[in-house]
C-alpha cells in the first residue's frame, strides 16, 4: 500500500481517470490519503479525512512512508481558518498561498512551523483560530468569510465551493469531522421538527421532486441560512424551504434539519 499527503494548495479529484471527468472533490494542503490504484497517468486515492475516493494526476502525488501516514491518522494537525494563508518552505524565499481548511501537521505554535513528511514550513499571519469561542460561533464566523465565494461542483475552497463542501470545511475548521456529501451529512445528529428550533450552526437539507437530498446549508440566525448556491449567500428559510431574497421565490424545498453539535 502507498500513501500520500498534499503539498499543493488544491488538488482536483476526479470521478474517473481522465481530464474531462467531473471534479468530485478537492484535496487541500496537508490532507493525507491512501493510493489505491495507479495507471500511467492517474492515481486512485482515498482521503483520510472523509474516506472520499477519486482520481488525481500522478504528478500531484506526494508520497509519504506508512509510519508518517499512521501518525497523520492519529493527529492530522491544526487547521487553518483564515481565508488565505502565506506559507514558506524552509530555506526557500518563495511564498505560496494555502486556503482555509488546510491542515498543518506537527504544528509548533511557538515559531509557527510545521512539517509535511520531513520538509519544514512556516506559516505567516493570524492563520490559526485560538480564541475561546463556542463551536457555533466559530462556524458562523468562518462561514461569513466565504460570503460571495463562487459555487463550484466538487469545490472545497474560497476560489469555488459546493454546498456540502462548504458545510464540511466549516465543521472541519471547528474541529468536527463530517462526511463529504449532503446525503451522508443528513444521516448524522438528531432531527429537528421546526425551523424555530434551529440554532446557528445546525444543518438544513433540501430535496428534489423525487425526494432525493440535493442541497445543504447552515442555519445562521432565526429564519436565515448561509449556503452555496450560485455563490455563498444568505437567504431566508422557513418550513417550505429557501426563499431567495433576490428573485423573490423559493429555490429549494425543505426536507429536514439536523443538529450535529452537542452543546
Amino acid at each position: 500500500m502507498r500513501y500520500g499527503i498534499s503539498n499543493l494548495s488544491i488538488v482536483p479529484v476526479r470521478s474517473e481517470p481522465r481530464e474531462k471527468s467531473e471534479m468530485c472533490t478537492q484535496i487541500l494542503f496537508g490532507e493525507h490519503y491512501t493510493v489505491l490504484e495507479e495507471n500511467d497517468k492517474w492515481s486512485q486515492i482515498k482521503l483520510g479525512f472523509d474516506g472520499y475516493e477519486g482520481w488525481i494526476d500522478r504528478i500531484m502525488v506526494n508520497e509519504v512512508e506508512e509510519q508518517s501516514f499512521l501518525q497523520l491518522e492519529e493527529n492530522p494537525g491544526i487547521v487553518t481558518t483564515d481565508v488565505f494563508n502565506i506559507v514558506q518552505l524552509d530555506g526557500d524565499y518563495a511564498n505560496f498561498l494555502i486556503v482555509a481548511g488546510s491542515s498543518l501537521p506537527h504544528f509548533n505554535p511557538i515559531d509557527r512551523s510545521f512539517k509535511i513528511d520531513s520538509i519544514g514550513y512556516t506559516i505567516q499571519g493570524n492563520s490559526i483560530n485560538t480564541l475561546p469561542k463556542t463551536v457555533r460561533e466559530v462556524i458562523i464566523e468562518n462561514a461569513l468569510k466565504y460570503f460571495n465565494s463562487p459555487y463550484l461542483w466538487g469545490g472545497r475552497s474560497p476560489f469555488g465551493i459546493d454546498c456540502s463542501g462548504f458545510t464540511q470545511i466549516l465543521y472541519k475548521m471547528a474541529g468536527l469531522h463530517i462526511p463529504r456529501n449532503s446525503v451522508q451529512q443528513s444521516m448524522l445528529g438528531e432531527n429537528l421538527s421546526f425551523v424555530e428550533e434551529a440554532l446557528p450552526g445546525d444543518l438544513a437539507f433540501f430535496d428534489s421532486e423525487d425526494g432525493t437530498i440535493i442541497h445543504v446549508g447552515i442555519i445562521w440566525e432565526k429564519n436565515k441560512i448561509i449556503h452555496s448556491s450560485g455563490k455563498v449567500r444568505i437567504d431566508n428559510v422557513d418550513h417550505f424551504g429557501i426563499y431567495n431574497i433576490d428573485t423573490g421565490r423559493y429555490t429549494h424545498q425543505m426536507r429536514l434539519m439536523r443538529r450535529l453539535i452537542i452543546d
